[in-house]
């Protein structure tokens, strides 16, 4: 609750309030206070006491609240109420209601000095804008959430932590997201702040940067961490996000049951909690599961359920990410030209800044399918357009493959030193598998 506002401003409150009832100094005051005090009040002269402002609330029929910072009674509960629903609402995919919802309660909290529903509300705007792909505009509300909670203690302020991460990952920054969750986690767990649901937020938030940077036994840790952790934390969505990060790692270290059985957990939570845009990427991931295990029938049935389901939640940026793990499966099955179709519709949604690691996948599938087309100057454009883009994110593991495709090609076409070249550096991504170059990794959770 804010400080109580100055007495001039309460003085004036309380004269309208008086009149608007038609009441006298003298009603006002009595049977404890005189009407000269009242008259005093009135004009800012005198800060009332706790206690005269409670008599006097109770003579007007206010909220103690109301009379003196001029918030209406239960204001806060109302709108933490419509945060739930605008919650809600961005859960069923409608991200641009959501977004005008929370808007609203901003606004409110805002006025009212409500910081907390104000961060709440900014939060929300956050994964609304993360949804549709504005991921500029996703930084940005994330950083007033924590400008609005910059007194509160670490894990209360995780929540934007982990989303202004989320939107550096997204945008390509993917050491600058690992450096963003790892110093959270240090913090909490060299501080004693072992809060189960700020630290799974974390844990299951780094896995994915952690991946497409190569450092799979990072990647594989974090996954341990979080599934220890998840029997402790309180939030169903949450630990559904647990699962379905987690399942990415059981499937590089070659558990693809254990996997799968990950994933049913979070299909199951997010149908519980009817979170459609979540739900969407679950049916991706899985996917993505069956995919690498070579189940490529089920993995298309997976993938287009998840682009079909992310299409009509309207999320731009997870739709053409799914698009391309869809392109990539329909590219194996011998369904080459639907795949390039489907890339080159969802070439315009990708940039350098935004879902780059996805954006050099499309041109990496496309360099593939042009060489199979014998267009080896497509391919080799496409493949440099690639490389370049996951050489501005650090996705080292990519990096090597797309490397050696590369220096096949040009192999082929008889330039043997350009060639030689490209297979050194994906050598060089290759040299120390499973580390990254970001120091230590963060310190363990009391498991």
């Amino acid at each position: 609750m804010r400080e109580r506002d100055d007495p001039e401003v309460i003085g004036r409150r309380v004269q309208r309030l008086r009149a608007e009832r038609g009441l006298t100094q003298r009603q006002l005051a009595e049977p404890a206070y005189t009407p000269a005090y009242i008259s005093t009040l009135e004009a800012g002269r005198v800060r009332a006491s706790e206690e005269a402002l409670r008599h006097i609330a109770g003579r007007l029929q206010v909220a103690f609240e109301e009379l003196t910072v001029g918030r209406p009674a239960h204001l806060a509960t109302g709108l933490r109420l419509r945060l739930t629903e605008a919650q809600r609402v961005l859960a069923d995919g409608r991200a641009e209601e959501a977004a005008a919802q929370y808007g609203v309660v901003r606004a409110e909290a805002e006025a009212h000095g409500l910081a907390r529903e104000q961060a709440a509300a900014l939060l929300g705007l956050g994964e609304c804008a993360l949804e549709t792909g504005e991921l500029t505009r996703a930084r940005q509300c994330f950083e007033q959430a924590e400008e609005q909670l910059a007194g509160e203690p670490l894990p209360v302020r995780v929540p934007a932590l982990r989303g202004r991460a989320v939107a550096h990952y997204l945008a390509g920054e993917l050491r600058y997201a690992v450096y963003l969750l790892e110093t959270a986690l240090d913090e909490l767990n060299r501080g004693g702040l072992h809060d189960p649901d700020a630290l799974l937020l974390l844990y299951a938030g780094v896995i994915g940067p952690y991946m497409d940077m190569g450092a799979h036994a990072r990647a594989a840790q974090a996954a341990e961490y979080a599934l220890a952790l998840a029997p402790r934390a309180g939030d169903p969505a949450l630990i559904a996000r647990m699962h379905r990060s987690v399942a990415r790692t059981l499937l590089a270290e070659g558990r693809a049951a254990e996997a799968d059985a990950s994933l049913a957990k979070a299909a199951a939570l997010y149908r519980q909690l009817s979170l459609r845009t979540e739900l969407a990427n679950c049916h991706w991931m899985r996917g993505y599961v069956c995919a690498q295990n070579g189940e490529l029938d089920r993995a298309e049935a997976e993938l287009r359920q998840a682009h079909t389901m992310l299409a009509e939640s309207r999320a731009a940026l997870y739709r053409s990410q799914a698009a391309v793990e869809l392109a990539d499966v329909l590219h194996r099955r011998g369904k080459s030209e639907e795949a390039a179709g489907l890339l080159r519709g969802v070439a315009g949604d990708f940039s350098s800044e935004r879902g780059a690691v996805h954006a050099a996948a499309a041109h990496r599938l496309l360099g593939i399918i042009a060489e199979d087309a014998e267009d080896t100057e497509a391919a080799e454009e496409h493949y440099v357009r690639a490389l370049s883009l996951l050489e501005r994110a650090g996705a080292s593991g990519d990096l090597a493959d797309l490397c050696r495709l590369l220096g096949d090609l040009l192999r082929r076409t008889g330039r043997v030193e350009a060639a030689l070249d490209a297979y050194r550096t994906g050598l060089g991504h290759r040299t120390v598998p499973g580390t990254t170059t970001l120091g230590p990794a963060p310190a363990h959770p009391p498991l």
